[in-house]
């Protein structure tokens, strides 16, 4: 059981960070790549960040290959 309440604690750390780091991102300027989709009229905002989507997925991708890649040596 110690066990789990290690790997929550560790989970919750990681959200926070990446929470202070979208924060940070957002304070100093950055509206995401170009590339991301976004659409404003009068009533309606729509943003959708393809680009940004991909970037993130193939950066996790090969943190997960480098991780099993290391965990197996």
């Amino acid at each position: 059981m110690s066990e789990l309440g290690r790997i929550l604690i560790l989970c919750g750390l990681g959200i926070v960070l990446i929470g202070a780091i979208v924060l940070g991102l957002g304070r100093i300027g950055f509206r995401g790549l170009p590339g991301d989709i976004s659409y404003r009229s009068d009533h309606v905002r729509v943003y959708f960040p393809i680009v940004t989507c991909l970037v993130i997925s193939l950066i996790l991708t090969i943190a997960s290959w480098l991780y099993h890649w290391i965990a197996r040596k």
